[in-house]
């Protein structure tokens, strides 16, 4: 027997670390599973090297016949019990295989807070033989039942960090070294991929804002994607190239939170904000948009301050009073780093999933391990 993990990301972000961790659970409670992933990834990679049972197989689409036939049989020849859809992809061509496969046990993660397509196609993935959605916050939960998903078959488990890798940071001025800031540079930071819903684009017109103020305060944009040339375009168009830097994919993200003054998040869509907890795991006070999940993490005037999204106003009027007043910074970056760690563990993450296995597989009288 096994169960099937199957995430097809092809760059590492937050869905696939939050895969990763709990595959981490999964292999060390002892449970026979195997890691569907995409062939040469970064989640493929970091599999590997943990050793995890992978199967590498490109998942071009969500309507990737190939990729579907040989996902069926290989859950037929390994006795899948248990599907786990981590990704939209995943969700179709998954689906359609363990349907094909006879595989009792199917899980659906949901970490975006996107309104479902009204679609049949889009609505069917979701309820045809699902037995539970796992929504990382009860803004996701919203638009599940929104669209038409009923609430007794969603449960709402946040995702967890490892923190490890962020305690182990000694260096707090690496940023400072590789870029030349000087020492009274506030250093601002999103990470975050360069699509639509962060909202970049609201950020560096809030970087416009308060360059009148000060030059003091500095834009560190890490992340890739499809707004690279549109948002590099706006920061010269707006004469805040000076301020703003792009540094792309990175994959020492724990030691740049560490050198930052501040965090931001500037999102109009987001699920839960994995990148927020990262930086309350490195003390950093958070700026944030109060949509979907975030409210959940962030918790106003103690953590962090929370404004209205696509608002670079309330955005540059949050981060200048953070700039201004370094001690309530300094307190909400303490008290962050308190809750982060009480609420928004990996092994907490984990272990909920794997309960939520173990109850559904009991009502259907399926054994997960032998």
């Amino acid at each position: 027997m096994s169960l099937f993990q199957i995430d097809t990301g092809r760059e590492w972000r937050g869905g696939q670390r939050q895969s990763f961790l709990l595959a981490r659970e999964l292999k060390k409670q002892g449970y026979p599973f195997i890691f569907v992933v995409q062939p040469e990834s970064p989640l493929h990679q970091k599999a590997a090297e943990e050793k995890f049972p992978v199967l590498p197989l490109l998942i071009k689409s969500e309507v990737h016949l190939g990729s579907a036939f040989r996902l069926s049989r290989e859950m037929k020849r390994r006795g899948c019990v248990l599907a786990h859809f981590h990704d939209a992809h995943a969700v179709s061509v998954g689906g359609w295989a363990a349907g094909r496969a006879g595989v009792p046990l199917r899980i659906i993660s949901r970490r975006v807070d996107f309104p479902l397509k009204k679609n049949f196609f889009s609505r069917n993935k979701y309820t045809k033989n699902v037995d539970a959605i796992i929504a990382i916050s009860e803004g996701v939960k919203d638009v599940l039942v929104k669209g038409g998903i009923s609430p007794a078959v969603i449960e709402v488990i946040p995702s967890g960090i490892d923190f490890s890798p962020f305690d182990e940071v000694k260096s707090k001025d690496f940023l400072r070294r590789e870029f030349g800031f000087g020492p009274d540079d506030y250093l601002v930071g999103i990470v975050a991929a360069l699509e639509d819903h962060k909202g970049h684009r609201y950020l560096i017109e809030a970087a416009r804002i308060l360059k009148q103020r000060t030059p003091a305060i500095k834009f560190v944009i890490v992340g890739k994607g499809s707004l690279d040339m549109e948002l590099d375009r706006q920061a010269h168009d707006l004469n805040v190239d000076d301020l703003v830097f792009f540094l792309g994919f990175r994959d020492d993200v724990p030691r740049l939170l560490a050198s930052l003054d501040l965090f931001v998040l500037s999102s109009h869509l987001e699920g839960l904000g994995s990148s927020i907890m990262d930086a309350m795991a490195s003390r950093l006070p958070v700026v944030a948009t109060q949509v979907g999940g975030i409210p959940e993490v962030v918790v106003n005037l103690e953590t962090g301050l929370l404004v209205p999204p696509r608002s670079p106003e309330a955005l540059a009027e949050a981060i200048f009073r953070l700039y201004k007043d370094k001690g309530l910074a300094r307190q909400m970056g303490d008290r962050g780093y308190e809750i982060v760690h009480e609420k928004f563990s990996a092994e907490a993450m984990a272990r909920r999933i794997i309960e939520v296995y173990e109850r559904i597989a009991t009502r259907k009288g399926v054994k997960l391990r032998g």
